[in-house]
Order: C-alpha cells, then structure tokens, then sequence
C-alpha cells in the first residue's frame, strides 16, 4: 500500500486529526508582531553597523557606554556631527552615571573622525530614527488591535460523525476564556515576560489552551522538547527541531530575562541544570 492510500484510509476512518488554523484576527496580530519582530531585528543591525564605523574611527564609545543610541551617547554623536573633535569637550556632554566615567569617557573619544565617517554616523542615526518610529507605530497597532478584538470568538458547532473524530482536541467556548487584553496581562507577570513579549505569545499561540492537552505537547509544537532518538540500544543526537521560529525565538528570549530575576523558581532550575547540562541546554530546559 502506498503512503497515499494509506493517508487516505486513516482519513476515511476518522484517524487523522485537523490541523490547527487560528482564526483571522490572531493571524492578523501574528503579521503585526513579527512585522515588528522584524523591525527590531534590522535596528539591532543598523546599531551594529554603527559600532563598526565607530570603530573605524578609533572611538572606542562603546567600551564605555552601554548603549550607543541613549541620551548621552547621541548627544556625544551629534557634536561629532558637528565637527567637534576636543575629547574632554565630548565627553561633558555625557549625562547621569556615565559622568562618573569621564576619565575613560576622555580616552574612549580620543580618535579619528574624517568627513566620511559623519556620512556614515548619520546615515545609520538617520535609519535608527526611522526605525523607531515605524516600531512605535506598530506597538500602537497591536495594542488597538488586541483592545478590538476583546474576547475570543466562540467555538463553531460540534461536528459528527467521522469529521467529529478527525477534529482536534475538545475546545471550550470563548466564553470560559480570557479576552486578549486579560490574556497579555496574565502573560506579563510571568518572570521575564514583558508586554512585547506577552503579545508575541498570544499572536502566535492563541488564547485558546485546549488545543494542547499538556504542557510538553506546547514545547513539542515549539520544538524546545529534546528528542529521545534510540535504536537498538544506540542513543543518538537528542538535539531540538526546527518548529516556530517566531515562538522559539520569544520563548528563549524570556528565559534569558527571566533567570536574571532573583529569588525565583525559573532562576533557581536554570542554575541547578547549567551546572550539570550547560547554559544552552539549561536554557532551552
């Protein structure tokens, strides 16, 4: 029998289980949030390519300051702009903490800065700017979005028969679950779960949990659980798939954020495991 035929006879019995397509307004908030996602990703690269001009440079500002496009570094950047090259000048203009570093400040701007390196730190401020704006334009987007939506659209009608066994997990109405705005509240008192955060999960998992019986079919579906690859008494690579990047991404994101939190259960696991599997397998744990 052919994979085909086989396919085919499972599906006339009612032994396959539909696949899972979310409903149109959490498949509009997936393409605002990584959208957004992908915004973030290229303003993490044009800051990057601004590190490397610096660098050409022989300004060393980021061995110093810890963000480049913060309150005291643009204002350092927009008197190189401007022409001015006297380092202890520059780094007056430094802001807060960063005051209290002004002997490194001093050394740290004590470079080169031609003609052709402003046209490239202004270009890259210039794209970093615009990229700001496009990101909060987007973060008012989605949360307009999840306020419209309100509560989650009720089930359809149960379906018999066959079509009744091919069917997903059982669901419960809309009415037992949280409408959106609750759903990334809750969300968001998780440790290392943030509002940008909370709103990628909900778009790409959907307020509805039933779908996953337990919380390893989630992990499995966001391929964070380890394979158990064994045969004939031969254990081989156990390493994680390739599932929902968009999920995948945000899911590591928030255990890196959240074992910085103190005095905590996800702090105390991650720390507990390191020690025996390593950072990264801790951290997908």
């Amino acid at each position: 029998m052919q994979d085909a035929e086989w396919l085919a006879d499972l599906l006339r019995h009612g032994l396959l289980r539909g696949s899972f397509i979310p409903p149109q307004p959490q498949r509009d908030l997936r393409e605002l949030t990584r959208q957004r996602t992908s915004l973030v990703q290229d303003r993490t690269t044009v800051v990057n390519r601004l590190h490397k001009v610096l660098e050409w440079a022989n300004i060393k500002l980021t061995s110093v300051a810890s963000d480049v496009t913060g309150a005291s570094a643009r204002a350092i950047l927009a008197a190189i702009l401007a022409g001015q090259s006297d380092a202890p000048a520059l780094a007056d203009l430094a802001q807060g903490r960063l005051r209290h570093k002004l002997p490194a400040l001093e050394r740290a701007l004590a470079g080169h800065v031609r003609e052709h390196h402003r046209f490239l730190i202004a270009n890259h401020l210039a794209q970093i700017d615009f990229l700001d704006e496009q990101i909060a334009v987007f973060d008012a987007a989605i949360v307009r979005h999840i306020e419209q939506v309100g509560a989650p659209p009720t089930d359809p009608p149960p379906l018999e028969g066959a079509e009744a066994e091919a069917a997903q997990a059982p669901t419960v109405s809309g009415d037992n679950r949280p409408d959106w705005a609750t759903a990334v509240a809750l969300l968001d008192t998780i440790p290392g779960v943030g509002q940008r955060l909370a709103e990628q999960l909900l778009a790409e998992i959907g307020p509805n949990m039933n779908r996953f019986p337990t919380e390893a079919h989630i992990a499995s579906w966001a391929k964070l659980s380890p394979g158990n690859n064994e045969s004939a008494g031969k254990r081989y690579s156990g390493r994680t798939g390739h599932g929902n990047r968009w999920l995948r991404s945000s899911l590591v994101q928030a255990a890196h954020a959240a074992i910085k939190v103190k005095d905590t259960y996800l702090r105390s696991f991650y720390y507990r495991l390191a020690g025996r599997r390593g950072a990264k397998r801790a951290i997908v744990a």
